[in-house]
């Protein structure tokens, strides 16, 4: 089960590989939406993203959208992790930057093990 983690922070996206991969999951992760969408397009679809929405070059949510435009991705339960929940798309789960790690794992596991 491999878990994406998107998000311009270092300290943030290395953290959350580390739970994740204590956890038993593969992980990858990307500095920008670019570099996920690049991600995505190469390789098999995660079984859950965590998503940033304010990144440099392409943003959380035109990573989203795109997705959205992807059968093979669309399906992908998409995480979006932010400071300012005003900005995410409607519709998909919103955690609150600093993240609940708990609620997190309890949410990608319930995911990613169905």
């Amino acid at each position: 089960m491999k878990v994406m983690i998107v998000d311009d922070e270092t300290d943030i996206r290395e953290s959350l590989r580390e739970v994740f991969e204590d956890e038993g999951y593969e992980v990858a992760t990307a500095a920008n939406g670019a570099e996920a969408l690049s991600l995505l397009a190469k390789n098999d679809p995660p079984c859950a993203m965590v998503l940033d929405l304010i990144m440099p070059e392409v943003g959380g949510v035109e990573v989203y959208q795109k997705m959205q435009t992807d059968p093979r991705l669309s399906r992908v339960p998409v995480i979006i992790s932010t400071s300012d929940p005003s900005r995410a798309p409607s519709g998909v789960l919103i955690m609150k930057k600093p993240i609940d790690l708990n609620r997190l794992l309890e949410t990608v596991h319930r995911y990613c093990r169905s």
